[in-house]
């Protein structure tokens, strides 16, 4: 099956209003800008978007909370290094926050792509964090529930990928993206180069393709700080 998309227009024209988009990415590390471009280019409102944090500047997430499009945030840093669209949304009560601990994000969403629903972690015990959740005690020690993470799309950031979707990354740029890969009903990657099959060594890969619907090729992929130091806005 031939998974490669011509355009990024094109990769992104099924996700629809109100859809819970993963999207890959620790920082800037790994995170697929253009494909977020894409995605304010093309129009959908009500998102709720699961990242690990809520965007930095005017560009990438940042651009896409600011242009409206985004209800809601699923992510462990809300506030890291320039948060201003969103911190004055939030302020303003025009967008919802769920926050949660990192590894326990990074879980929830393995647990999504695992088909685990539920699973129990000491984090946040005792906090606001866990106010509502089910509490259990194992072995003398108060654990929390957390429930899996799924989403409708993923958004993902690949270094090399070949027709088949299968996939693999540039060093930290991993990060998130194999497991958002696993997660979501329908997941888009942007990959720097395209490659023919047999291309990627097959223990090379790290995301099959059996996880990814499809690939389109960004061979000059923006750096959200390279584009923040800059003073880069989008659109």
């Amino acid at each position: 099956m031939d998974k490669r998309i011509p355009t990024l227009a094109e990769a992104v024209a099924g996700i629809r209003d109100g859809a819970t988009v993963m999207i890959g990415g620790f920082g800037g590390s790994g995170a697929p800008i253009e494909l977020i471009h894409a995605l304010i280019d093309a129009g959908p409102r009500d998102l709720t978007i699961i990242n690990n944090n809520a965007g930095n500047g005017h560009v990438g997430i940042a651009a896409l909370i600011e242009q409206g499009r985004v209800a809601k945030m699923i992510c462990s840093f809300p506030r890291s290094a320039d948060p201003r669209v969103f911190t004055e949304l939030y302020k303003a009560g025009k967008i919802e926050l769920e926050l949660v601990p990192q590894g326990t994000l990074a879980e929830r969403i393995r647990a999504g792509g695992a088909g685990i629903p539920a699973f129990y972690t000491p984090t946040s015990y005792g906090t606001d964090l866990a106010e509502g959740k089910p509490v259990e005690e194992f072995d003398g020690r108060m654990y929390v529930q957390e429930r899996w993470l799924k989403a409708d799309v993923a958004l993902i950031k690949a270094e090399l990928g070949d027709q088949m979707g299968n996939l693999t990354y540039r060093m930290a740029a991993r990060n998130f993206n194999p497991l958002m890969a696993s997660a979501a009903a329908r997941t888009i990657a942007q990959v720097t180069k395209l490659v023919p099959l047999g291309g990627i060594d097959p223990e090379h890969v790290v995301t099959p393709g059996i996880f990814v619907q499809g690939v389109v090729e960004v061979a000059n992929p923006k750096q959200e700080e390279i584009l923040n130091r800059e003073g880069a806005v989008y659109p």
